[in-house]
């Protein structure tokens, strides 16, 4: 039952996301270094459930665009410390702001009851 739901959110963020000159990781990212917990390439890796090779190109991506620094680890030279820049986070904030409104839109169909209890249920099961 979910894997069409989440067909159609992911068909429906795609275009937001090609619009902000985003893909998906790139999104994710953002996203994951907007918390700011994450410093290291292994922990955002290890955060979004990626391969640490993996995200390398879109860390290459996002750092030439100016939307995230990556800094030699004075403790560590082979890591690098991530962080979000300011036009990253508005850019991750622009596209949020759209991906949400669609949300909205596709989540109408349900009553204000039903909705809670559907995003209530969603986010106990994404804790766990």
């Amino acid at each position: 039952m979910l894997m069409p739901l989440v067909r159609e959110l992911i068909a429906a963020e795609e275009p937001v996301l090609a619009a902000h000159g985003l893909t998906m990781w790139g999104y994710v990212v953002l996203s994951a270094l907007d918390q700011g917990a994450i410093r290291t390439q292994a922990a955002l890796a290890e955060a979004i459930n990626a391969d640490k090779t993996r995200i390398i190109g879109t860390l290459n991506e996002l750092q030439e665009q100016g939307y995230i620094d990556r800094l030699p680890d004075p403790d560590d030279r082979r890591a690098r410390l991530l962080a979000i820049t300011d036009a990253g986070r508005a850019l991750k904030d622009a596209t949020q702001a759209e991906i949400q409104r669609r949300e909205d839109r596709w989540l109408g169909v349900l009553s204000p009851d039903e909705r809670r209890v559907f995003l209530r249920a969603l986010r106990r099961m994404a804790a766990d």
